[in-house]
């Protein structure tokens, strides 16, 4: 009984944990933002299929439902990401299932020639300049990331990110511990400066 319980007490303590650290990232390197005009980045992940895959799906999600409402002109929808595991580009893949299953007729824009997450940013950048907000959607540790790459890269850029709804309590529960642990591996470069919560 004491093993249950104890089995019971840790898998709870690593979902908390889990949430905690995802919910943290999703909110580090960014601010309140103000004007009216955006643009949401979702980053791409390879995708050896010639649909969108499980990650992709998601991420599309993610970047709609973080575009602000009430204002489709002054929104766009960047997808980003080139054809690394397969023939068509992940931004292609993304875009197609935007379309076709989502159902998303908003204005979308396809960067299709980066291969890593310094290139997703580098890449975008002539996409950002005229906007007023900008979003960068994927799990939140690899968000973080690209928000650090905008930062280093063009820190004036970096002044306009606000916050996109890709964490949410619940979702990927049972995924986020390793997520989290994945997130501390791949962040671990991020300087001291770099993990403070606004810009």
């Amino acid at each position: 009984m004491r093993r249950r319980t104890g089995v019971v007490i840790a898998c709870a303590a690593a979902l908390a944990w889990g949430e905690w650290l995802n919910r943290r990232w999703s909110r580090t390197l960014v601010g309140k933002g103000e004007g009216t005009s955006e643009a949401v980045v979702v980053l791409g992940y390879r995708n050896p299929q010639p649909t969108a895959n499980l990650v992709n799906r998601w991420r599309v999600r993610a970047g709609i439902r973080s575009l602000a409402a009430g204002s489709p002109r002054d929104t766009r929808l960047i997808l980003s990401g080139g054809a690394i595991g397969g023939a068509v580009s992940e931004a292609r893949l993304m875009a197609d299932y935007a379309h076709a299953v989502l159902a998303f007729h908003g204005t979308v824009i396809l960067e299709e020639d980066s291969s890593t997450t310094w290139e997703n940013v580098t890449n975008v950048i002539p996409l950002l300049e005229d906007v007023d907000r900008i979003k960068i959607a994927s799990q939140p540790a690899h968000a973080l990331k690209a928000r650090v790459y905008l930062r280093r890269q063009r820190p004036d850029l970096a002044r306009k990110l606000v916050r996109a709804d890709d964490y949410r309590p619940g979702e990927w529960s049972a995924a986020k511990p390793l997520l989290a642990l994945y997130g501390l591996w791949t962040l671990r470069a991020l300087t001291s400066d770099e993990r403070k919560r606004p810009l």
